[in-house]
């Protein structure tokens, strides 16, 4: 997150418990990835609390490793997670075919980031009172393209509300992440879209449990 080590780790902290009451929530393994999406973004969030602690200690062993798991989070993890994530809890025929079209481009771009991951060094810096991850890949056009369609586009195909509303949200975020710092962005936005996972938890949670197709076949509502 940005900011600060006391904010990541807050932020880290806040999105594990509620991770931890999603899990609980959900049903059976189709729901378990789309359930897991608060925790892991805690995990992250953990992660760059970790490297504000190596900038101010000196720790360049934390700093690093710190540096490759938040960057493996937002630059392969999540183009590849969320349409996946999206397609288990789908059940309409159209829309999955379409989330499905989005899990390859995930998959593609999120493998390409990989790549340089590994072939490139990633370093981080603070600027100002964010973290700036050096990765000039990532800033290309095209690969900044695939990369909201997988991340937020793919939201919007899908039949739950919740699901449409973080996609939105998502790429709204991001536009606001970077006017508030180009340098920046990817840190900013990362913490921007952990907040907004809690609305996974409002997915599965009072009324917005009626669009969950499980469910609403044990009570009734749907055709097997």
């Amino acid at each position: 997150m940005c900011f600060s080590a006391t904010a990541s780790f807050t932020a880290g902290t806040a999105l594990g418990a509620v991770g931890g009451l999603t899990l609980r929530k959900s049903q059976g393994k189709v729901e378990l990835p789309l359930a897991l999406v608060p925790l892991l973004f805690g995990v992250q969030q953990f992660s760059e609390g970790f490297l504000w602690l190596s900038f101010r200690n000196d720790l360049p062993a934390v700093r690093t490793s710190a540096t490759y798991i938040f960057s493996m989070f937002s630059h392969v993890w999540w183009p590849i997670f969320v349409p996946f994530a999206i397609l288990l809890v789908e059940h309409d025929r159209r829309r999955r075919a379409s989330v499905a079209v989005f899990q390859v481009l995930g998959l593609g771009v999120g493998l390409y980031l990989l790549y340089f991951i590994l072939r490139y060094p990633v370093i981080a810096r603070v600027e100002g009172r964010s973290i700036f991850y050096d990765s000039p890949h990532f800033f290309i056009g095209a690969v900044l393209v695939v990369y909201f369609l997988a991340t937020c586009v793919s939201g919007l195909f899908s039949s739950h509300r919740c699901v449409n509303v973080f996609g939105v949200l998502a790429f709204v975020l991001a536009v606001a992440a970077y006017q508030v710092s180009v340098k920046t962005f990817v840190s900013v936005w990362c913490f921007f879209a952990a907040v907004l996972s809690l609305l996974v938890y409002v997915h599965f949670s009072g009324p917005m449990q009626a669009c969950r197709p499980a469910l609403a076949r044990a009570q009734g509502r749907v055709a097997p």
